[in-house]
Parts: C-alpha cells; structure tokens; sequence
C-alpha cells in the first residue's frame, strides 16, 4: 500500500498458538493478514505482472463483531490513488474456516492515508459485496489459510465482466491472489492470465 507517515497503522498483533502446527484460528488470520505487501519482485522477475503495492490494516478495533480491516491496492508509480479500496470482515464458520466479508465505500479515495476519517466511518455507512465473501480453511501441508470465492456468485460489470472470481494463498510471509473477470459464457475479460499474483510481505 501506501505508505505515509501519517497513515502508518499498527496492527493489533493477537497470540495463538498455531503457527506451529496446531489448528489456525482467526487471531492468526488477522495477523497475518495485517501489514504491507509488495509484488515488485514479481514484477521484476516476469513483465506481465505489474509492480503493485497491498496495504491490509485493522480498524475499529473496540468492536465485538469483527475483526475489520480496510484494505487499498495501489500502482507502485500511483501510490496516492489506489485503485482498491474495501473493508473486509472477518468472522468464524467453523474451527477451521472463515469468511473474509468484502464492503465498498462511498468516495473512497477521501480515506487514502487518512487514519482519522476511517475511524469516524460507520459499518452501516458500507455496502455489501454480496456474494463476494471469501471463504478460507487452514490448510496444514501447506500451512497456509487458502480461499477462494464461490461459483458464479460475485456480481461483476468491469470491463464487460458478469460475475468475478478471487482465488487466495495467505501465509505468514505473504499471500497470492488471483481475481479475475468473466464475461456470462465465461470468458475472462480482466485479471492475471498466467496466474495469481505474490505478494510478499514488506513490514507489519
């Protein structure tokens, strides 16, 4: 993401104990979740991936019905106008599954690093992405939280698109995601064609 001196959030860091091979839950979801993320390496490595900046970070921490983080993707040459900007909602489904809500915002380029109008947003002031929630279970050979949308479900009209799709990978050092656009005969019309794209974490 971008990376201002006055929009340097903390994420609250929460203890578990299954990284190491127990069971995740959803404070290991959080934290790593949480922090910076950069796909310059990739970019250098292969042209057909662009040189992208991730920023993932808590907000209304004082809430019991979340975790909630906000959420701006970037070009790394266009860092003040990110072109993603959601909140995500964390919840529980079961001990190894959780759903990763997606909500818009209203003008949201007017919350680019500027802590204090995120924490005087609203949760009801959001819109639902319905059917865009990202599912992840632990995945324990991979050690890693991997997820994807369902079939179909996430409504799209970018670029001609009828419905999009978002694969996910997340482990502690980063995450890989795929998000693509599909027309209704199901052909894709924007996102990654050779593959998802690595994020590797810069700081939390």
């Amino acid at each position: 993401m971008i990376r201002y001196p006055l929009f340097l959030f903390v994420c609250f860091f929460l203890q578990s104990s299954t990284a190491n091979g127990q069971r995740a839950d959803i404070a290991v979801l959080t934290d790593w979740l949480c922090g910076s993320f950069s796909s310059s390496r990739q970019s250098n490595e292969d042209s057909a991936f662009f040189d992208i900046r991730l920023s993932i970070q808590r907000i209304w921490e004082e809430r019991g019905d979340g975790p909630w983080l906000y959420v701006e993707q970037a070009m790394a040459g266009s860092l003040s106008r990110p072109y993603r900007q959601r909140i995500y909602r964390l919840r529980t489904l079961s001990d190894s599954t959780f759903e990763s809500a997606v909500y818009t915002l209203r003008d949201p380029l007017r919350f680019t690093g500027d802590r204090k109008a995120l924490e005087k947003l609203l949760p009801d002031s959001l819109e639902e992405k319905i059917g865009c929630a990202v599912v992840l279970s632990w995945d324990s050979q991979q050690k890693a939280f991997v997820g994807a949308t369902g079939i179909k479900t996430c409504a799209s009209e970018l670029r001609g698109a009828s419905y999009a799709t978002s694969e996910v990978i997340l482990t502690a050092e980063g995450m890989k995601t795929w998000d693509r656009g599909y027309t209704r005969e199901g052909v894709q019309v924007w996102g990654a064609v050779k593959g998802g794209y690595q994020f590797n974490r810069v700081d939390k």
